[in-house]
């Protein structure tokens, strides 16, 4: 069987037969992949618990007739034990997952962004470097922007004049972003200005804002309907969040 090598995270298992598991990983070069781990489910695998989501790994597969074989795995940084350790990092850590799970949908397409993307939530994650909250709702709106999804928030996407944060905007997911009052359409809801800064600070990655604790200001309701919109299905790990 000819082999390459290459490092990804591991986004989830299923098991097959009484002990293997299909993986599913989005690897640097190679984009999302699944391959067979034969026996890691048993207590004496070789694989041990390198093979669990949230892991990044050193990894050489066997190219397979169906599917791929996983023949070797090593660890290159055990995101999952501080993850799964902090139950808020651990919900967020499922969003991320099935997020970009659903988002490169095509296997073997090369999605080096998304895969650095990946790499640098889980990392925050890990080190609780920032709210878990935030990193979650800021993964997800700048894994959708790779992907050409990009919200619109400093000018009305219906007549392009830059809004102002005293005035009165609302956001349209269908139309792609804020909308003035005298332009918005019936399905636009109401923005306020700290919303509005708070997901272009999500957006832009900007910590300065996003870490800043702002108690009765939550954008997870517009995340959870701008993933669900341009993905073209519900990221349910979101819904466990609510």
């Amino acid at each position: 069987m000819p082999l390459y090598r290459d490092e990804g995270v591991v986004l989830r298992t299923v098991k097959l037969g009484e002990a293997d598991r299909i993986i599913t990983l989005l690897t640097r070069t190679h984009g999302k992949i699944r391959a067979v781990a034969k026996g890691v489910r048993r207590v004496k695998s070789r694989f041990g618990g390198r093979l669990e989501p949230f892991m990044r790994v050193d990894i050489l597969i066997a190219t397979g007739r169906s599917l791929d074989v996983v023949s070797q795995a090593e660890s290159i940084a055990a995101y999952a034990a501080p993850i799964c350790a902090d139950y808020d990092a651990y919900e967020v850590a499922n969003v991320i997952v099935e997020t970009v799970d659903k988002l490169v949908s095509a296997e073997n397409e090369q999605a080096s962004a998304q895969y650095r993307l990946l790499i640098g939530a889980l990392n925050a994650l890990a080190k609780h470097a920032h709210p878990a909250a935030a990193i979650g709702d800021s993964y997800v709106l700048r894994a959708l922007a790779l992907a050409g999804w990009t919200p619109r928030l400093r000018s009305c996407v219906v007549c392009g004049r830059v809004v102002d944060s005293s005035e009165r905007v609302f956001l349209s997911v269908a139309g792609g972003g804020v909308m003035c009052a005298a332009d918005r359409t019936p399905d636009a809801q109401p923005l306020s200005n700290d919303e509005r800064v708070r997901m272009i600070a999500a957006v832009d990655g900007d910590w300065t804002v996003l870490d800043e604790p702002m108690p009765h200001v939550s954008i997870r309701h517009f995340v959870e309907e701008w993933g669900e919109y341009y993905l073209e299905r519900p990221i349910r790990s979101l819904r466990l969040l609510d």
